[in-house]
């Protein structure tokens, strides 16, 4: 379960970039801030701290588990 956490972690970081590539990519040819894509790269990179710190806690949680039941 941990490794689909990691790829969703991952996949919310390829969101980001593609996101916030795409707003610099079309401020330099239109002169103009795509507000929805910046909107998108800046929950993702939320999202990934956000899942990034779930995922650490419950592993820390099932170590804690592991050790206590030996």
């Amino acid at each position: 379960m941990v490794k689909y956490l990691k790829i969703f972690e991952i996949a919310y970081l390829v969101i980001a970039i593609i996101s916030i590539f795409e707003v610099i990519r079309e401020y330099i040819n239109v002169q103009e801030i795509n507000y929805l894509f910046l909107m998108f790269g800046v929950v993702s990179i939320g999202m990934f701290f956000f899942r990034r710190y779930m995922r650490k806690r419950i592993e820390k949680q099932r170590q804690s588990e592991q050790n206590t039941k030996q």
